[in-house]
């Protein structure tokens, strides 16, 4: 049976560059792993009031979805030097209620993404440190940091940077190579 990872994206715009890379590592991925897209944008900004008891359906078909798959893969983009509120608030969901986190010990890896130079540093980092508190085995080598990405996309969003390529798939092998210590 394969491994299913899910792909969370944290950037909502039709054009992210986020989504593009991501649909590039997926084509990497070895066929044995099927994926899934996971939406975010529509869950209801987490708030335990409405969480007690009878939660939204939103947040248990979010939950439920977690649970199916083994690992997961975050792209995330740099918001005032973190990540994204909607990220943010599919961790949130996904960890309760307490004691029942549908993120706890599954493998990840982290890819940020960015049109300036630095990469989204400071959003990969902000993430990887809720994955350490989630107890989510996060990727640390090699890490992947895509900056000037408007340079490295062609007009159909394919990487068109040899060095890129070839970081992608040294991530990717990495990634699952990870997941199968798990």
């Amino acid at each position: 049976m394969s491994k299913r990872i899910g792909i969370l994206v944290g950037s909502l715009r039709k054009e992210s560059f986020n989504k593009k890379i991501a649909k590039n590592l997926v084509e990497i991925l070895d066929k044995k792993y099927s994926y899934e897209f996971i939406e975010i944008g529509d869950l209801p900004l987490y708030n335990e009031d409405i969480d007690q008891g009878n939660p939204p359906e939103s947040y248990a078909n979010f939950r439920n979805t977690l649970s199916s798959f083994d690992a997961f893969l975050f792209f995330t983009p740099e918001y005032n030097r973190s990540i994204p509120a909607v990220l943010k608030n599919a961790l949130d969901v996904g960890s309760r209620p307490y004691g029942k986190s549908q993120w706890d010990g599954r493998p990840a890896a982290i890819v940020s993404v960015s049109p300036g130079a630095i990469s989204a540093f400071g959003a990969n980092h902000h993430l990887r440190q809720c994955l350490t508190f989630l107890n989510m085995p996060c990727l640390q080598q090699p890490e992947m940091y895509i900056g000037n990405v408007t340079k490295i996309l062609d007009e159909n969003g394919n990487i068109n940077s040899d060095g890129t390529n070839e970081l992608c798939k040294k991530f990717v092998q990495a990634f699952e190579n990870w997941i199968e210590k798990f």
